[in-house]
């Protein structure tokens, strides 16, 4: 899910600043922007966003801004500058080179300039964790804002299809008399006057029943309904898209087989109608943890 968090920690080193952003992703993918004088703490960084945020593609950035009076910038290396002075005018003196050394020869050597880093304060390992927290929990609570709307997308799309499969069972009656009257029909038709033996005739039209039947397919699907909402009402904090994503393939195979036994106009298009709900759901359940 997408999300988004920051915070705001005041050090002895500086002001931390953490933003946290995520995108779906099936797993936990973290990548991190961080200061050179942050970089050793990386890997800890990354496991305490982990303990937050389970899955997802997570982009996070931490600044340090240093507090007035703390200058943190370029300065000169002013040994370094003596050094280069003196080695200039031993070539002139040495050589019988003409010429003065000036400010755009000296520029010219970039390791005059070096980085001021100021006064020697170090990012506490508490604080830097604290800030981070902060900043993953946000996201968290961002997150937790889009799965309550989602929460309710599926349990739509789950009512919509429990209203189709309704819809199907008091079809079905109808389908298996219509069945039985139309080889009845043909059978007669076909034996041109002759008796036909009705018992068998009757059994013929049983196995016909039983092979149209589709009530256990109907409950299995309400089964896996049912256990859907369960685990979408679930009051833990374990993943469950990889369960929701299980249940969605099953959905799909008893849609499938209902479709195939259908053999009725009405059936087939609720049957479509409800593998569309299906696709749906599996295109959201991506989303879920």
């Amino acid at each position: 899910m997408t999300g988004f968090g920051e915070a705001r920690r005041d050090t002895p080193a500086g002001t931390l600043l953490v933003e946290v952003r995520t995108v779906n992703h099936r797993h936990f993918n973290a990548n991190l922007r961080l200061p050179q004088s942050l970089a050793r703490w990386e890997t800890e960084i990354r496991e305490w966003l982990r303990q937050r945020i389970s899955r997802g593609h997570v982009n996070a950035s931490v600044r340090l801004e240093t507090p007035a009076g703390q200058p943190r910038g370029l300065k000169l290396d002013e040994e370094r500058v003596q050094s280069y002075l003196a080695l200039l005018h031993q070539l002139s003196d040495r050589f019988g080179v003409s010429g003065t050394p000036d400010l755009h020869t000296l520029a010219r050597f970039p390791d005059v300039f070096v980085r001021d880093e100021g006064e020697d304060f170090e990012v506490e390992s508490d604080d830097l964790r604290a800030a981070v927290d902060e900043a993953a929990q946000a996201n968290v609570r961002m997150r937790e804002g889009e799965g309550r709307r989602l929460h309710d997308d599926l349990e739509g799309r789950v009512a919509a299809m429990e209203a189709g499969l309704d819809q199907i069972a008091a079809l079905a009656p109808e389908r298996l008399a219509a069945e039985r009257d139309r080889l009845r029909a043909a059978i007669h038709e076909l034996a041109g006057g002759v008796a036909v033996d009705e018992a068998r005739l009757a059994q013929e039209l049983v196995y016909t029943a039983e092979r149209l039947d589709i009530n256990e397919e109907l409950v299995r699907f309400r089964a896996h309904n049912a256990a859907f909402r369960e685990l979408l009402d679930a009051d833990s904090a374990e993943p469950v898209g990889k369960r929701l994503g299980f249940l969605v393939q099953e959905m799909h195979r008893e849609a499938n087989t209902i479709g195939s036994k259908a053999n009725h106009a009405g059936i087939a298009h609720r049957v479509v109608a409800i593998k569309e709900e299906v696709e749906r759901l599996r295109e959201q359940v991506e989303n879920v943890e």
